[in-house]
């Protein structure tokens, strides 16, 4: 990207509530400059706003009703709903925006605003920053007049109408009878439609981190902290654990040994049975510079082909859009459908996924374990001012790692989009080469950042 951005990172707007830039000043500039960027002709333009369940959320949402209320916008207020249902609501009501209060999977402390464009889909960097630069704009001659000044009101029966979305991306008579169920929905937004999906359907559900209270949102729970989800499987033999995140759009699976289950292999699951059902589109999947290279192993070896983008869900869905592929995801967990959803769906990975094992009738331990990852290893290194990755001594040590790990991995270095680190990822078949060359590296991005 080649223009510095002030507000918007990897995923919309984020940082910790009440400080800049996720102040309810900046939410309410962000709801003024969107509604005057999507506002396109004399109809009366409408935006939806859901959140998840962070203590911020209030305070989000408030100011960001009144900058689009100002700019003469109808809002229309989901609550909690889980960021996909924002996505599909977005296109249900015919709205001119969407717009989802969640930080993902952070803490409670941390807050963010997603912006879904009127089909769906995340907006492009181009929107984004034309709308960072309205945020610093007076806009004042453009907000509505008195009598045009929208209006807010909540919107009833937001659950029911994505539960029934997603149970219909299911074949008609599929049936989840049988299966002992555990899902962990994080404290966040999913706590009341994801157990109600997985029940309607005919699982037997255990339901843990569905008691929100504004703070235990992801606190040791859900997507990135699976440890109690995998005890619960344990305890209650059940057949399968699904664990989503704060916002739930994306989903690690723990099968029935207690054994997480990350997104890449998902996407293998996945990717293998639509291919054999003559589902699948672009002859391959779309994923990450960060997934294993086990899974473009196992693609290769089934005739199918895996093309890597930047790191951000938003960029494997611009090139699923672009290149006709219908299965997408990240190794974290972000698994795209582009025949169902227009965003990663935790949920409904997770009911694909469930689908996949009914008919194989087998496992999810088998049916999940699609090919063997290759040793990856991945750390952090903090910087406090600069742009170590431009320093010679850095690339040559990137590059002495490179030819080190020559045809047998990889190396992936990147700057984090939210936080002041330097990610550094190899991974090989060789997993001592593989840490030496991380930590190599590291120490010379130690050395400069000193």
């Amino acid at each position: 990207m080649s223009k510095k951005r002030k507000y918007f990172g990897t995923d919309g707007i984020r940082g910790y509530a009440n400080k800049s830039p996720m102040t309810a000043e900046t939410a309410m500039k962000a709801g003024m400059a969107a509604g005057v960027a999507f506002k396109r002709g004399n109809h009366r333009h409408r935006v939806v706003i859901g959140k998840d369940t962070r203590l911020s959320g209030y305070m989000i949402e408030n100011a960001l009703v009144a900058g689009f209320t100002a700019a003469g916008m109808d809002v229309f207020l989901l609550g909690p709903v889980p960021t996909p249902a924002v996505a599909m609501l977005t296109r249900s009501l015919r709205a001119d925006i969407g717009v989802m209060i969640s930080a993902s999977h952070n803490a409670y402390h941390d807050n963010g605003i997603k912006l879904f464009g009127p089909n769906g889909f995340k907006l492009s960097d181009e929107i984004e920053l034309e709308i960072e630069r309205l945020m610093d704009t007076d806009l004042t001659p453009q907000l509505a007049s008195g009598h045009n000044i929208g209006r807010a009101k909540r919107v009833e029966g937001v659950h029911d109408r994505y539960i029934e979305f997603a149970k219909r991306t299911l074949p008609r008579k599929m049936s989840l009878e049988g299966l002992r169920v555990v899902v962990d929905c994080a404290n966040g937004a999913a706590y009341k439609v994801a157990p109600a999906a997985l029940w309607e359907l005919g699982a037997e559900v255990i339901s843990i981190g569905t008691e929100p209270n504004g703070i235990n949102i992801n606190a040791e729970c859900g997507s990135t902290h699976t440890a109690a989800l995998s005890r619960k499987v344990n305890e209650v033999r059940a057949d399968i654990g699904i664990a989503l995140d704060g916002d739930a759009d994306r989903v690690i699976i723990v099968d029935e040994k207690s054994n997480v289950v990350d997104g890449d292999q998902l996407m293998a699951v996945m990717a293998q049975s639509w291919k054999e059902s003559e589902k699948l589109s672009g002859d391959g999947v779309v994923a990450t510079i960060m997934s294993n290279l086990g899974l473009e192993r196992f693609l290769g070896d089934h005739g199918m082909n895996l093309a890597r983008t930047a790191v951000g869900d938003r960029y494997v869905v611009e090139h699923m859009r672009k290149n006709g592929y219908n299965v997408g995801g990240e190794q974290s967990g972000h698994i795209v459908l582009s025949d169902y959803c227009t965003t990663g769906d935790g949920l409904i990975a997770a009911l694909q996924v469930l689908s996949v094992v009914q008919t194989w009738d087998k496992p999810v331990s088998e049916v999940c374990s699609r090919f063997e990852p290759v040793p990856q290893i991945l750390k952090n290194v903090r910087y406090s001012e600069g742009e170590p990755l431009t320093d010679k001594l850095v690339k040559q040590s990137i590059e002495e790692g490179r030819n080190r790990l020559a045809n047998t991995g990889r190396v992936v270095i990147r700057a984090s989009g939210t936080e002041p680190l330097i990610r550094v990822m190899a991974e090989g078949d060789d997993e001592g080469l593989v840490r030496n060359v991380v930590d190599d590296i590291c120490t010379t991005l130690q050395e400069i950042a000193a």
